[in-house]
């Protein structure tokens, strides 16, 4: 007498998998692309056209440039969901579930500190300084515009029926948001179940390998003059 085949697991469709947030510098994304079609159209011009060491060199330089500017420009991200936090970073990737989280905090740079004390950088949201001041002085030019009722007998012409375009200036930097957001989620999810675990750091030997060997094949160039 046969056996039924097993069946297989069912999912837990109380769990479902949450999808996640992407935080990522437009700016660093636009730079790295324009850095990367300069690098490549002067490292194919000495490839194609270059004499004696110099295609040799062109390639080794591309070998040591590209993965480093797409490190520093295309790779970094932070990954957000419901469990944890994700960073890309140029040379590692960390996880740590919201329960390991001590504190999101921004200073000149904007960092995640976990229950250990160690500090992770999000080089995905840099600090905007320049942000920051423009949305102060937006600040404070709608501060002292809601006074300015009491001098349309002045000369002013109240413009009645108008919407105000104080309320739809930002209150706070585009970066300084995004923080303000993760330390939200943080807070309502740390103490959940799912949000525990363990912190892990991988590192990104995918852009190192290659930039080592770039960095190799060119001082070995070099020295054989």
């Amino acid at each position: 007498m046969s056996t039924p085949d097993p069946q297989p697991p069912v999912p837990d469709a109380s769990r479902p998998e949450s999808k996640d947030r992407i935080y990522r510098s437009p700016a660093g994304i636009a730079g790295g692309a324009l850095l990367l079609l300069i690098a490549g159209w002067l490292g194919i011009d000495a490839l194609v056209s270059g004499h004696g060491r110099t295609p040799w060199l062109a390639l080794a330089a591309l070998i040591l440039v590209v993965p480093l500017v797409s490190a520093f420009t295309l790779r970094p991200a932070v990954y957000a969901n419901e469990n944890r936090l994700r960073i890309r970073n140029p040379f590692r990737v960390i996880v740590l579930p919201w329960g390991k989280v001590a504190t999101l905090r921004s200073s000149y740079t904007n960092e995640v500190v976990d229950t250990s004390g160690t500090k992770y950088q999000l080089w995905a949201v840099p600090v905007s300084l320049r942000a920051r001041k423009k949305v102060a002085k937006q600040q404070a030019r709608g501060a002292s515009g809601s006074g300015g009722g009491r001098m349309s007998a002045m000369g002013r012409t109240p413009s009645f029926g108008r919407p105000s375009s104080v309320h739809a200036e930002p209150t706070r930097a585009q970066t300084d948001q995004i923080m303000d957001d993760l330390r939200e989620l943080c807070e309502a999810r740390a103490a959940t179940e799912g949000a525990q675990g363990e912190v892990t750091v991988r590192w990104a030997y995918e852009v190192m390998g290659p930039a080592a060997a770039g960095a190799i094949l060119l001082a070995i160039l070099l020295a054989m003059g």
